[in-house]
């Protein structure tokens, strides 16, 4: 899909006609587009600030998904850099958007907040029976002077709080900290190949300056198309763990530009972001358990085939996954030794020796001291 070929949206709030009408990108125009903004369809020199930023955060529940995804997506990128960030408190790991641990900018830790705080209230609102009498503006405030004295574990904060209303839940008071400041975990926890607490305080004091101005939602909607898009309103809520978008797009609709997808659902983009001829060629590229590529739309199908729904899960952990031609193709994981790659189907020999490579790449981006053999092994027997 060409951009001339696209379509100017500019009817008012409501009129459904540019939608019928707007040009069709199918699943493979989609996950070009898609790769290209996620810096997955050819690696970007940008740094790692500039990528985590464009990304608008790194998805990061566990401590090292940020480095595998950084790894997949930047060239010359060494797990150091990343690193040096979070200790010169340039990025953080902070709850955001769907109440999930991401890795942000220092700007980003601070403007985002407000944007994703219905997630957390949603949160909240499971451990509000733990919370009776308590007066969420006072457990704020109290909450704030224990970390900012010094950062502290959830376990410290269940116990200091407990003192302060020892008819509540313990674990619902420490949740109810969490969801109403902006907690960032302080270091050593996030640095490559070092250990700690996840140990909290607040994003002003960790970060040395006060919040400021909240990030406006019309931007976040610009800066999600930028790297997730073509996208719909419902995709972008997905994404962020928001509902009611709708009028942020309608007001920003006079400078989109309008698709559709295969199922006629209308996906807005930037009329300058990349969408690339869907021949091109993708990669293969091994990302992180959790990675937003994966869990940032609706309809996941650009990335997920529909045979291969849920593959990349099981319960609420998320495998590591393999892309092989920009799709998901099997999963990888590193035992001793030995990163062992899962494909879901019979690769080719082409295929094999592609994903061979990046592997080997990835090895030594990310463990250039250690020695690893590939092997390929069934998906089938975990």
């Amino acid at each position: 899909m060409t951009k001339s070929s696209a379509r100017r949206s500019s009817s008012p709030a409501g009129d459904t006609t540019s939608a019928t009408t707007a040009p069709v990108l199918d699943v493979r125009a989609l996950n070009r587009a898609t790769l290209a903004r996620q810096l997955l369809l050819h690696r970007s020199t940008r740094s790692a600030r500039d990528a985590v930023g464009h990304l608008v955060g790194l998805q990061a529940q566990n401590t090292n998904p940020p480095y595998y995804a950084l790894a997949a997506r930047l060239d010359g990128f060494a797990p150091e850099r990343l690193s040096a960030l979070m200790a010169r408190r340039e990025v953080a790991r902070i709850v955001t958007f769907r109440s999930t641990i991401h890795t942000h900018t220092a700007d980003d830790c601070l403007a985002l907040g407000p944007l994703a705080q219905p997630a957390r209230d949603r949160e909240l609102g499971n451990f509000r029976k733990g919370l009776t009498g308590v007066d969420l503006d006072r457990l704020a405030a109290v909450a704030r002077e224990l970390v900012e004295a010094a950062p502290r574990t959830l376990a410290q904060l269940r116990e200091a709080l407990g003192a302060e209303w020892p008819d509540a839940d313990p674990r619902a008071l420490a949740v109810a900290a969490r969801c109403t400041l902006p907690l960032v975990q302080v270091t050593p926890r996030g640095l490559w190949e070092k250990s700690g607490q996840a140990a909290l305080t607040t994003a002003e004091h960790w970060l040395g300056r006060p919040a400021g101005t909240p990030a406006e939602p019309e931007s976040v909607v610009l800066r999600y198309l930028a790297a997730f898009g073509p996208a719909s309103v419902r995709d972008m809520q997905t994404w962020a763990g928001l509902t009611r978008l709708r009028a942020v797009f309608e007001r920003l609709r006079p400078r989109l530009l309008t698709f559709r997808d295969p199922n006629g659902v209308e996906l807005f983009d930037l009329p300058d972001a990349p969408r690339p001829d869907p021949a091109t060629p993708a990669p293969p590229r091994f990302l992180p358990e959790f990675d937003n590529l994966l869990l940032s739309h609706a309809d996941r199908t650009r990335v997920i085939p529909p045979a291969l729904h849920g593959r990349n899960w099981r319960g609420n952990q998320a495998y590591r996954t393999l892309l092989v031609d920009g799709f998901l193709a099997g999963l990888w994981r590193l035992d001793p030794g030995v990163l062992v790659v899962e494909p879901f189907g019979e690769p080719t020999r082409a295929q094999r020796e592609a994903v061979t490579e990046e592997g080997e790449r990835m090895l030594r981006v990310l463990h250039p001291e250690a020695s690893y053999d590939i092997r390929f092994g069934d998906v089938a027997a975990r």
